[in-house]
């Protein structure tokens, strides 16, 4: 009897420390035991409706929204962001820390329809920044090119010594209506940034200090504390006037998160 006393009180005492255990929520930093993983979100733990800030995230939009939605695959929830001309809509993580200012970056990605007009229309997906610099890095974006009459992705930035640009490239077109996996690594070794899509890297669209879309200067990052994923059109008047995107499984992590073959 005695022993069987022992062993319902150790049981008492596990349920009570169970129970006591807060649930986990779907974004956030990691603990240290989940592989370098630094943020996690599907939205498949928050409430169906308009939403402006998660847990680890808030939001940045003027001229958009975004609004958490069932899955458009039949699983789960995602995130919609829907603008109006060349308005904004992110998902803005904006207390980060990097160990070594070097991240891989995964996100499930459709976009309804990319812009066809005005000629050279500029977007962009994700943008990476820190408080010690002005310079904007944009390691997914992209622009409509007329003299193709389609959108390419391109990696980019703004406000630093290199100036505004996109280094699009036709090998890596952007494909309107279909989901894709889409990667990146920021790697400041080299101030390089890396992209994959589907899991397969796009070595051309690669850049690096000495090797990049801007003037001879160096490309420099920033220390970043913030990354924003969503989606600005820059150009007033854009065809279509109006997008919609879907995002879904976004990973932060000091590894790369995979998961993205076919």
């Amino acid at each position: 009897m005695a022993s069987l006393r022992k062993t319902a009180a150790a049981l008492a005492a596990a349920a009570a420390v169970l129970f006591a255990i807060p649930p986990t929520a779907s974004a956030g930093p990691a603990p240290h035991n989940t592989h370098g993983t630094l943020v996690r979100e599907n939205f498949d733990r928050l409430p169906l409706g308009p939403v402006t800030a998660g847990r680890g995230w808030t939001t940045d939009a003027e001229g958009g929204t975004l609004t958490v939605t069932p899955s458009t695959t039949g699983h789960g929830r995602e995130l919609r962001i829907r603008t109006e001309g060349n308005g904004r809509a992110f998902l803005v993580l904006d207390d980060l820390t990097l160990p070594g200012n070097s991240a891989w970056a995964r996100m499930r990605l459709r976009v309804a329809d990319y812009p066809t007009a005005p000629d050279w229309a500029h977007w962009t997906l994700a943008e990476a920044s820190g408080s010690d610099s002005p310079t904007l890095v944009r390691p997914l974006g992209g622009q409509y090119v007329p003299t193709e009459k389609a959108n390419f992705f391109g990696v980019g930035s703004d406000l630093g010594a290199t100036g505004d640009w996109t280094a699009w490239k036709t090998s890596s077109p952007a494909t309107a209506g279909k989901w894709q996996c889409v990667e990146f690594h920021l790697d400041a070794t080299d101030n390089r940034v890396t992209v994959y899509l589907d899991g397969v890297e796009q070595p051309d669209l690669t850049v690096s200090t000495n090797s990049h879309g801007g003037t001879e200067d160096d490309f420099v990052f920033p220390t970043f504390d913030k990354l924003k994923l969503g989606w600005q059109l820059y150009q007033a008047d854009p065809t279509p006037s109006s997008y919609d995107v879907r995002l879904d499984d976004i990973a932060v992590s000091t590894r790369r998160v995979g998961g993205c073959g076919a």
